[in-house]
Order: structure tokens, then sequence, then C-alpha cells
């Protein structure tokens, strides 16, 4: 069964304090973050505090973010990878495939798209062996488009479109970018709201405060997965009396609803 990725925190791993708080948790997984979130002389310390973390281990994935390619901490970051072995490798700026393809280490790839480039080269980066899913970077990638920040995310639209379709094409994980104002509760939820309908698995988040949100509305209730049995139920009584088609609660349905339901039933498992 595929593991849920509803909610997926960034932990900057100079940050002792919060990398602490791991156990604490409820989110699906973290990424010990390398990257944007460490100032660079602070990069010795929090390669430091990732290997603490991944060496303790976790009841969630711990997934490693590194420093793009050409960084002075490239080469740290891949070593460090390579001897405490996450969960997977988070690589910012996804844009050349064959550069992803040199730096697979073996393990789960994460891939960020976060540029227009990226963007336009998304299909060819997911069918890279190895890669696991597809991140999106939304800050960077408006400002890449010289987009704006609004609401409803129209600036973004046509990238998180070709991320989800990249993903779905490739049958790997598809999240959703951050929110970054931590006041805003009605704009995570619109914005969680809006990637679900979407087709993304989960999203991204920065703050623990965010997960509750973020699980609720990526995840299935105990009322929807009732309902899948019920359909699930309906529809195999059908196909034992020869019928291709169903009437359930005064809806027609067929084989693609029943997998739908089906899928519904696997994601109210993996969220367990």
């Amino acid at each position: 069964m595929t593991a849920a990725f509803r909610s997926v925190l960034y932990v900057p791993a100079d940050k002792s304090r919060a990398l602490a708080k791991l156990p604490e948790l409820r989110c699906d997984a973290v990424i010990l973050d390398l990257e944007d979130a460490v100032l660079p002389e602070q990069k010795g310390e929090a390669r430091a505090g990732a290997a603490r973390a991944l060496r303790a281990g976790a009841t969630m994935p711990l997934l490693l973010r590194l420093n793009g390619p050409g960084t002075p901490w490239e080469q740290d970051d891949l070593e460090l990878a390579l001897r405490f072995a996450p969960a997977g490798i988070v690589l910012p700026k996804a844009e050349e495939p064959a550069r992803v393809r040199e730096v697979s280490l073996g393990l789960p790839l994460w891939l960020m798209i976060e540029t227009p480039l990226g963007v336009q080269r998304v299909a060819e980066l997911a069918r890279v062996p190895g890669v696991a899913g597809l991140i999106v970077g939304a800050n960077d990638l408006l400002l890449g488009l010289r987009g704006r920040s609004t609401p409803g995310r129209e600036a973004l639209l046509y990238a998180l479109g070709a991320v989800i379709t990249a993903a779905r094409v490739q049958g790997i994980t598809a999240l959703d970018a951050v929110h970054n104002d931590l006041q805003d509760a009605e704009g995570l939820e619109h914005t969680s709201q809006q990637g679900r309908d979407l087709g993304f698995d989960g999203r991204t988040l920065i703050h623990p405060a965010q997960i509750e949100t973020v699980n609720r509305v990526y995840g299935v209730s105990e009322a929807e997965a009732q309902q899948a049995r019920e359909l699930l139920a309906g529809w195999e009584e059908a196909r034992q009396q020869g019928r291709g088609v169903a009437v359930h609660r005064g809806r027609m349905i067929e084989e693609l609803h029943a997998r739908e339901a089906r899928n519904v039933l696997e994601r109210w498992k993996a969220q367990k």
C-alpha cells in the first residue's frame, strides 16, 4: 500500500528545538531542509542536525532537501545522504533530467518544480527512474513567471496542472506548494481545498500549526470511506446480476466509479 503524503513539513535542519519536536508531529512526512531555510554560515550545523535526526529515526518518513547543483555544499550534502539513507532526497529547482539521473544515489527522488524551465520539462523529469514525487515550489516559480500572488493562484494554475498531469502519467505522488501566511487560516483552507480539487495528494507545510487543516482536507473521512464501501457493495451486486451499470443513491454508476471508490479506500487505509 502506498504511504499517505497529505502533509509534508519542512523543518530547517539547523534548528535543534524544531528537530527535537519530531516525535510529537502528526504530519505524514518531514523534509529536513539543508537549502533555502538555512543561512550559508549554518550549513555545517544543518548537516549535523540532519545526521542526528536521521540516526534517531522517526515515526514518519524523513526526506532530505539538498542544496542545489553547483553550490559549495553540494558534495557534503550528497555524502550525508549516502551515509544515512533518508527516505528520499528532495532536489531543488529540478530542470535537467540528466542531472537528476546523476544524483539518484539509489534513494527515492522528490523533484521540486519551481522554475519555468522545470514546468516546461516536468513530464520528462517525472520519467527519470527513481523519481517518487513532484513538489511545487510556488515562491520561486512566481518570481520566475513574474506573476502575482492572488487568493485564486491564477498565475500558477498552468504549472499546477502540468505537475499533476506528469505525476499521474507516471503513477507518482504530487505535492502542492506551501501556504506562506501563518495567520491566514482561511487562505490555508481555501488553497488546500483547491489543491485537493485539482488532484494533488497533499502539500508541503512551513509550520506544525498547519498540519491539522491539511490532513483533514487531503484525508478521507470515515463517512467518505463508508460511502465508498456502500458503492462497491452495490456495484458488486450489479455485477453478480450481470449488469454493467447500477444505480447508487439515485446516481448511475459503472466501473470507473468503482475504481474511484477503491482509490478512496486505499487512501483511507494509508492514512491510518
